[in-house]
């Protein structure tokens, strides 16, 4: 309705400035009739009136549809009514529809491209690294040492860009089945048992009993993994210790990682998950990417799991995976 008045607006006041100008003609001219010119300006309105609202009742749904906004592109196939604009609009719409299709879909397929080339070049790099690796061990302490932390460190950014990339296109990476937390806290810290070493910050695991849960393996690792570098690195030189545990609270399946490190300003609280977003302590450890918590709270969100996050200075931090009572396969 507000779109139909400031569409016709115009003609409105052209109509009471003519019927305006009109009258004043003939009142200069010396007609004093007033009820004759109340008349003609009666019968002129009235035939206004009645234009528009034909206009206005012939093209409600037209202007009804510019009112309300698209929820769904598939909304551009509705039709209006058969006026020759209605009908120019709705070829317009289907137009528009079919670009963005085409668009769509060639996005998509330079996004495959990106993430099939990202996946290869990761394993490529692997490779020299695993080799890099065992050359290493063959030297004398402390350039052994040296060499595979830094390819250490080379692989864990390899992955971080590769989940990066898989996070595009995330709901199609996902493989959704039961996953024993207890084995997968193992193999976390297995994996990670020479990280633990370099830094000398050892991890003290505690479960209250077996907990499976629904989720991805490969990702929920990853999350894991994430938390588990970011306590230890926080921890090195303050405490030899992080603890890791798992435990049920209210239905709901908890995995859970502290330290007792340098802790999270508060100022930071409400930022760490942005996207490189590093913080002060990124500023002052100078290795952090910004991308790792980011990275942990998108997969998270996208598999249904929450996360809290309770931290203070140079007391520590504590992050927490929620999983809900429909994925604790424990209680079911």
């Amino acid at each position: 309705m507000k779109l139909f008045f400031k569409e016709h607006a115009l003609l409105i006041a052209v109509q009471v400035i003519q019927f305006t100008v009109i009258v004043a003609v003939y009142w200069l001219n010396g007609d004093h009739h007033i009820k004759t010119a109340l008349y003609a300006i009666f019968l002129g309105f009235f035939f206004l009136g009645c234009y528009l609202l034909y206009h206005f009742y012939s093209r409600r749904k037209f202007f009804e549809r510019l009112d309300k906004p698209l929820e769904f592109l598939d909304d551009s196939f509705q039709k209006t009514d058969q006026t020759p604009v209605s009908i120019a609009l709705d070829s317009l719409l289907k137009d528009q529809y079919n670009l963005y299709q085409k668009e769509i879909k060639r996005l998509e397929s330079k996004q495959e491209e990106h993430l099939k080339f990202m996946d290869q070049w990761v394993h490529q790099m692997k490779t020299p690294l695993s080799v890099i690796e065992l050359t290493a061990q063959n030297l004398d302490e402390p350039d052994s040492s040296n060499i595979r932390e830094e390819t250490e460190r080379m692989k864990n950014s390899l992955h971080t860009i590769l989940y990066m990339a898989r996070l595009r296109s995330i709901e199609q990476d996902f493989h959704i089945k039961p996953v024993s937390l207890l084995k997968l806290i193992h193999e976390v810290n297995s994996e990670n048992k020479r990280f633990y070493i370099r830094n000398k910050v050892y991890p003290k695991f505690q479960a209250e009993k077996e907990i499976t849960v629904e989720t991805d393996e490969k990702w929920l690792f990853f999350i894991v993994s994430q938390l588990i570098h970011n306590a230890v690195k926080y921890t090195k030189g303050k405490s030899g210790n992080i603890h890791i545990s798992i435990y049920e609270r209210e239905s709901e399946a908890v995995l859970e990682v502290m330290d007792s490190g340098v802790g999270i300003p508060q100022s930071d609280h409400k930022r760490i998950f942005e996207a490189f977003y590093t913080g002060e302590n990124g500023r002052k450890f100078r290795e952090s990417t910004g991308m790792g918590l980011y990275l942990t709270k998108e997969a998270s969100v996208q598999l249904g799991h929450r996360i809290e996050m309770d931290s203070k200075v140079n007391e520590g931090t504590t992050f927490r995976i929620i999983f809900s009572p429909t994925q604790n396969l424990t209680n079911l």
